[in-house]
């Protein structure tokens, strides 16, 4: 039945027997389809919101901490400041010291950039799971929701300010960078 008269059927095959995309031997039929079974899995895998929420916290903490190098590289440029900090100290100690500065530096602000990689990321992952849909409203409101729990220690005036600017920060970004296509009309 297929053929030019029926082009839009899909042939139906035995499972197991499926045709194989050339240069696959029957004999690898096996490794082929554990290979296709490890690819579904690490797609389905990787889709879900605690994936995305990790990731972008490593991401976050990653992007922090070089942030924060790169800034605590002017930490030292006050040649006063450095006399009286590591007077009586010989190089090696005042290189450690230099070093442990930095490290808890880059380990602080890679947590903070790290937390808030993360928070976003989950609510919006929830917020377009809930939705059904991949639009700016999700990030808008991943945005609102994200900067009132941020903010939520400082009364609920910060509370709002803070979901408004984070809100406002995250549509700007989301028309900025990132391009949808539009949904498709039934």
């Amino acid at each position: 039945m297929n053929g030019p008269n029926f082009p839009g059927l899909v042939p139906i095959h035995i499972p197991g027997k499926e045709p194989l995309p050339p240069g696959v031997s029957e004999e690898e039929r096996d490794a082929f389809d554990q290979m296709r079974k490890t690819e579904k899995f690490m797609t389905m895998a990787s889709e879900t919101c605690a994936f995305k929420t990790v990731l972008a916290g490593g991401g976050g903490l990653a992007i922090g901490a070089f942030f924060s190098l790169m800034s605590s590289s002017f930490a030292y440029e006050d040649p006063l400041l450095r006399e009286r900090t590591q007077a009586g100290m010989k190089t090696h100690q005042k290189a450690s010291a230099m070093f442990k500065e930095m490290g808890k530096g880059m380990w602080t602000t890679g947590k903070s950039f790290g937390k808030v990689g993360a928070l976003f990321a989950g609510i919006e992952c929830i917020i377009e799971s809930y939705r059904a849909k991949n639009d700016i409203y999700n990030s808008v409101s991943a945005g609102f929701v994200a900067g009132g729990i941020l903010a939520r220690n400082s009364g609920p005036r910060a509370v709002l300010g803070g979901g408004l600017a984070f809100a406002a920060f995250s549509a700007v970004i989301d028309l900025a960078f990132i391009r949808r296509e539009p949904p498709e009309e039934d």
